[in-house]
């Protein structure tokens, strides 16, 4: 199982988030999952991000980080990174959602829109498709905040 740690570097359990995740949903918060990766020396590597926000009387939020090297042979494009970016955040949301059946989840994909024409862009209908597909509400950029901008600072 991968390790995670709190947005103030602190290692927690997953299920130490399961359980976060439960009083959130019960103070009605939205729970938004996201993964970025980038390219290191070691490998690619690649940082999901789970948020916490909107809950009833909550100020700010909190977010969790589990970072994952895999080689960079496994990636020889683009499209295949994207979709295993992708295949993490699906993973988790899938992880929680039969832990918290009743948790309010919204993904977060770091792709640009096609009318950007941007490196991503291209395969935005295909991930946003992937993830609809799957039952989950998902965003892209700009409003993917937890993708393209919490998991991307633990990419780097």
């Amino acid at each position: 199982m991968s390790k995670w740690f709190t947005g103030s570097g602190e290692q927690t359990t997953f299920d130490q988030i399961l359980y976060d995740i439960r009083e959130h949903t019960y103070l009605n918060g939205t729970t938004y999952i996201g993964t970025d990766s980038f390219f290191k020396r070691e490998g690619c590597v690649f940082s999901t991000a789970i948020c916490l926000h909107g809950a009833d009387q909550q100020s700010g939020g909190k977010y969790y980080i589990c970072r994952t090297i895999l080689s960079k042979k496994e990636f020889p494009n683009l499209a295949t990174r994207m979709l295993k970016e992708v295949e993490k955040t699906l993973e988790y949301a899938h992880m929680i959602l039969e832990q918290c059946p009743k948790a309010n989840m919204e993904l977060h994909l770091d792709v640009s829109s096609t009318e950007k024409n941007e490196g991503t862009s291209h395969l935005a209908k295909m991930l946003v498709g992937y993830v609809k597909g799957s039952g989950f509400d998902c965003k892209i950029k700009p409003d993917a905040f937890a993708a393209y901008c919490v998991a991307d600072k633990h990419s780097k």
